[in-house]
């Protein structure tokens, strides 16, 4: 992505409460004019890809599934769940990680890009629910578990939707600070940083849940995801795995966004990203740690050792040697030579063993021993790039207007103060 050479941040022009309808209106119709060059090569390919992508979306809902998928009632779910959903989701984890790391655990130096992580995560979900409408079959029906329409309170799919849409509500809640701000709404702001410690604790309890329900769904698919992959453990091995992979992808999203939105970014803290960078590793390397752990304790537990001189499990193989263990080898060497380019492209190989993983639980491994295997047409490939891109561009607009990289001049930090008495108050205490 191009470097990003719009101001800082539309402060002078902000609407305040005197403003009246008219100005607050024309505010925003300002604001959502283009800003920066338009016709790059990013812009210019990516939006082919998007305009592609919506043509296609059309096709699929007036014609039916069949008309852009390979699925079918044996394969009714595939890369549209088991990539933008099963895949995506897990890249949004370095959102409530991060949320509890500096919240919870108080570690500030990670703040500097914690709204860029939690806007990150909030997109994400509005996009990759947008992604789920897609593979529906009856799109409208989504919303029966909300309405109480012919659902089931045992369901693991029940209480994924509920918490996909609660913790979506808390994102939001947590980055509408940002909004405020960029609209100049002080004594709204003020309200709804009062609510931000209490989505932060709502949100990080429901991802632990929601993370290991999506794994939960597969429990039940037993006899149909291959022996090296299903595991009675893969509700905890989805949320273990969700930890490192929401710390790779903030580090590669951190990088890319330090280099496309370096004038957004507050000068001190430049010089604290590669210490930032480094501690995000030992996080994901802790993480990856614990999750080799598991695996072996499957492997050994269910004496599969015979499976791996199988094709599969020369497959199994690639995914542990390429996805875990290099990684793991790789974040160690990097953190004691401190090395901030190692990290950075451990984040990448990191990143890409946890697309392998889900593809591999929710599509490859899927029924491999079927003759009519599933395979993803072109169309479902393209849209699923649209979608990313969508997503990127949502990111990209948010950023160059919003405080999101920086602090608002207008709004320092005055609550830092209290929030350190508090932290301080609470550790002391007996309780």
């Amino acid at each position: 992505m191009e470097r990003n050479n719009t101001a800082a941040l539309p402060l002078s022009h902000s609407p305040t409460g005197a403003d009246t309808v008219k100005g607050f209106l024309r505010f925003v119709l300002q604001e959502l004019k283009p800003k920066g060059k338009i016709l790059t090569p990013f812009n210019i390919i990516s939006g082919a890809i998007i305009a592609g992508g919506l043509v296609l979306i059309v096709i699929r809902f007036a014609f039916g599934l069949a008309s852009v998928t390979n699925l079918s009632q044996e394969y009714p779910w595939g890369i549209w769940i088991g990539f933008d959903v099963v895949t995506g989701v897990a890249f949004a984890g370095g959102a409530y990680t991060l949320c509890f790391v500096v919240h919870i655990l108080n570690f500030k130096k990670y703040e500097p890009i914690l709204r860029a992580t939690v806007l990150n995560g909030f997109l994400a979900y509005c996009f990759y629910a947008g992604a789920l409408l897609l593979d529906l079959g009856r799109p409208w029906n989504v919303i029966n578990p909300i309405i109480g329409n012919a659902f089931g309170y045992s369901s693991v799919l029940f209480l994924v939707a509920w918490h996909f849409l609660l913790y979506t509500i808390c994102q939001f809640v947590e980055v509408f600070p940002a909004v405020t701000e960029w609209l100049y709404w002080p004594k709204i702001r003020k309200y709804a940083k009062l609510c931000t410690t209490g989505a932060v604790i709502f949100g990080i309890t429901l991802s632990t849940l929601h993370q290991s329900g999506l794994g939960a769904l597969y429990l039940m698919a037993s006899n149909k995801i291959h022996p090296l992959w299903y595991s009675t453990n893969i509700p905890l091995l989805f949320f273990v795995s969700s930890i490192f992979a929401g710390m790779s992808m903030v580090i590669a999203e951190s990088t890319i966004s330090h280099r496309v939105f370096r004038d957004q970014i507050d000068p001190r803290h430049h010089a604290s990203f590669d210490d930032i960078l480094l501690g995000l590793a030992k996080g994901a390397l802790g993480a990856l740690f614990a999750y080799f752990f598991l695996k072996m304790i499957d492997l050994i537990h269910g004496q599969q050792f015979g499976l791996l001189a199988t094709p599969m499990g020369y497959w199994y193989l690639v995914e542990m040697i390429g996805g875990i263990l290099i990684p793991m080898v790789l974040f160690t060497v990097a953190i004691l030579r401190n090395n901030v380019r190692l990290v950075q492209i451990t984040a990448v190989i990191t990143a890409v063993g946890v697309i392998l993983n889900r593809l591999n639980v929710s599509v490859i491994a899927f029924k491999w021993y079927s003759a009519n295997r599933y395979y993803p047409t072109w169309m479902e490939i393209w849209v699923t790039a649209a979608v990313i891109c969508m997503e990127i561009w949502a990111f990209r607009w948010i950023v160059a207007r919003m405080p999101i990289m920086r602090e608002h001049p207008e709004f320092p930090e005055e609550e830092a103060g209290q929030k350190a008495a508090e932290v301080v108050q609470w550790k002391t205490s007996d309780i």
